[in-house]
């Protein structure tokens, strides 16, 4: 009995080490989870950024104009304004939110090489500021990894060339691809932001995204001038 204990002591010795050292990997694992992510958005943004060639040597047409936008505009504006409607490749706004730790160009129109410069605005839908819905969408492993992030009354801030608007978050929004109810036409002002939902085993025809409104407008009078870029 006495030699059957001490064969289980020295047992509990061997192995103690090894199970302690288990937990340590899980606890560093669970604890790297996010920054992994973090890191992995990071890491794709960067591979989109090389894979990024000029349309004549892909031989695609596709005609990627990388405009400059307004940042900081200190000059006169007002709540009624012209539009600047942008060509099909054009980058015309950048949105920003509190929620995000990246700015995000956005392009107008969509296709699969406009994806890999940033979001894209669908050229069915209405332009930034205007009466109707906005509609832009990105991959959700690059620029619209933080999308999910995301809540009611959250601010959405898109800067253009004629002005700046700014949306709240109305509603946290899934639906199917199928299902064209919230990328429709609408009488209202209103942004719709959405990507693919994060489900590793589930399916890809599921989409995430918020609806907001637009609660205010700037137009940059004398067509941009006092700007500061």
């Amino acid at each position: 009995m006495e030699k059957n204990n001490k064969k289980n002591s020295v047992l509990i010795h061997v192995a103690t080490p090894f199970v302690l050292l288990a937990l340590c990997v899980g606890i560093f694992m669970i604890a790297m989870i996010k920054p992994s992510d973090k890191l992995k958005v990071y890491l794709n943004l960067a591979f989109m950024d090389d894979l990024k060639v000029t349309p004549e040597s892909a031989g695609s047409g596709l005609v990627v104009r990388d405009n400059e936008i307004i940042d900081d505009y200190n000059g006169a504006t007002s709540e009624e304004g012209e539009f600047i409607r942008p060509k099909f490749g054009e980058l015309y706004a950048v949105l920003t939110s509190s929620a995000f730790d990246i700015s995000i160009p956005v392009y107008w129109g969509s296709n699969s090489e406009l994806y890999e410069h940033g979001a894209c605005q669908s050229s069915g839908s209405v332009i930034i500021g205007d009466k109707g819905n906005t509609v832009i969408s990105a991959h959700e492993d690059t620029f619209f990894a933080e999308l999910h992030k995301l809540k009611e009354k959250d601010k959405v801030t898109l800067k253009t060339n004629y002005g700046v608007f700014v949306y709240k978050v109305k509603e946290v929004i899934t639906f199917n691809k199928k299902d064209g109810k919230y990328v429709a036409p609408s009488d209202d002002c209103k942004l719709t932001l959405y990507t693919c939902k994060r489900n590793i085993l589930g399916s890809a025809d599921e989409r995430a995204g918020v609806v907001c409104e637009l609660t205010e407008k700037k137009f940059y009078n004398n067509n941009g001038e006092g700007s500061s870029r």
